[in-house]
């Protein structure tokens, strides 16, 4: 089973910071694949993620995408897309954001997100 880098954003209160929440396991950069970048964005519904994720400057919550799909593939989608290596998700609160990894994606691809969403922006 591969390593995972678990991700544990804090929270910040009188008491200092602390996780709000568990931590949601994600590839090392070393895991990431151009063979999965690119199998996780032949998708269109995951493409299209990816892609407000692009033109974001901030982090987005999971219930800021609709994608025309059930809450169950939503997350399915995004599930892939975090495996892949493309986003990294974690909470703030009760939400949980996305963000898209760009150095990592890249280290391991480089202009690859610009190549493909460059044209959006």
């Amino acid at each position: 089973m591969p390593a995972f880098d678990a991700v544990t954003p804090t929270g910040t209160g009188s008491r200092g910071a602390r996780p709000s929440r568990a931590a949601i396991p994600h590839p090392d950069p070393e895991q990431i694949t151009v063979q999965g970048l690119l199998e996780a964005l032949a998708d269109p519904v995951r493409r299209d993620i990816a892609a407000r994720l692009s033109a974001s400057d901030e982090p987005m919550r999971c219930g800021a995408f609709d994608g025309g799909v059930s809450l169950s593939t939503l997350t399915h989608h995004f599930h892939v897309l975090r495996e892949a290596g493309l986003i990294r998700q974690f909470y703030r609160g009760a939400s949980k954001l996305n963000e898209l990894r760009t150095e990592d994606v890249g280290a391991v691809a480089p202009g690859l997100l610009e190549a493909i969403f460059g044209a959006r922006r």
